[in-house]
């Protein structure tokens, strides 16, 4: 990843639509030199251009960080999860948790389900705190790209 790339990525942390017209001369490029580029870091996987939406603003919705203790590795029961669409997110980590997971659920009872009929048989976990959520308070997805 070049400078020019950090350069892409930058301006669609600030308007993800921007379009190719726009991003060219901003970053050095002609607009379908900026396409290409854009399309090789997605091709790489390096980046994804979504929409990202606020499950709590959404209305509805019942959202939960889990902490996750596992007996040995961590990775299958990561895995795991990975498979229930109620997971958004997933971290292996280590200290007072193996694995970390941010679920989200439409309405108490269904986060509740989750994590007692879900979350809690599967082969390995050892225990589960939650840590449900009343609102979000800070959510960016601007990191530092150099």
């Amino acid at each position: 990843m070049d400078e020019i790339d950090r350069a892409i990525l930058r301006e669609l942390q600030t308007d993800g639509r921007i379009a190719y017209a726009d991003l060219g001369p901003k970053v050095g490029l002609s607009a379908s030199a900026a396409r290409q580029r854009l399309q090789r870091l997605l091709d790489a996987k390096a980046v994804q251009v979504v929409g990202v939406t606020d499950p709590m603003a959404m209305g509805g919705q019942a959202m939960a960080l889990l902490g996750i203790t596992v007996d040995g590795d961590p990775r299958p029961v990561a895995d795991e999860l990975a498979g229930h669409p109620e997971v958004v997110y997933s971290v292996l980590t280590s200290g007072g948790f193996d694995l970390v997971a941010e679920v989200v659920s439409p309405t108490a009872k269904d986060l509740l389900d989750f994590v007692n009929d879900t979350v809690r048989p599967i082969e390995g976990v050892s225990g589960v705190q939650s840590f449900p959520y009343f609102a979000i308070h800070t959510h960016r997805f601007l990191w530092d790209v150099g």
